[in-house]
């Protein structure tokens, strides 16, 4: 079996720098499905997108949905009060108009 090449002709992995939280989730669902061990999924998500791509426990969290049978690999919706509110302001009419 032929390793694909990087751009200095190399077969060593080049890490992804540009990568969505999906496409990560994707991957762990991906070799999770496959029987990797949640341990040796973190190593690889690390290795090929970086450290801060997903946390160890995230991870995990992950892996246990995944293994519950969800599919989704979006956020769910949150309940309760939402982050963003809207902020009404006072203005006063300094020229008394």
């Amino acid at each position: 079996m032929n390793a694909l090449l990087n751009t200095t002709g190399s077969n060593v992995a080049t890490p992804i720098k540009k990568w969505s939280k999906l496409e990560v989730r994707a991957v762990v669902r991906f070799l999770f499905s496959k029987g990797t061990k949640p341990s040796e999924i973190h190593k690889q998500i690390a290795k090929t997108y970086g450290e801060g791509a997903m946390s160890r426990s995230r991870m995990y969290q992950w892996c246990t949905w995944f293994g519950e049978g969800r599919t989704s690999l979006g956020d769910e919706p949150k309940s309760g009060r939402p982050r963003t509110q809207l902020v009404l302001t006072n203005s006063l009419d300094v020229t008394g108009g």
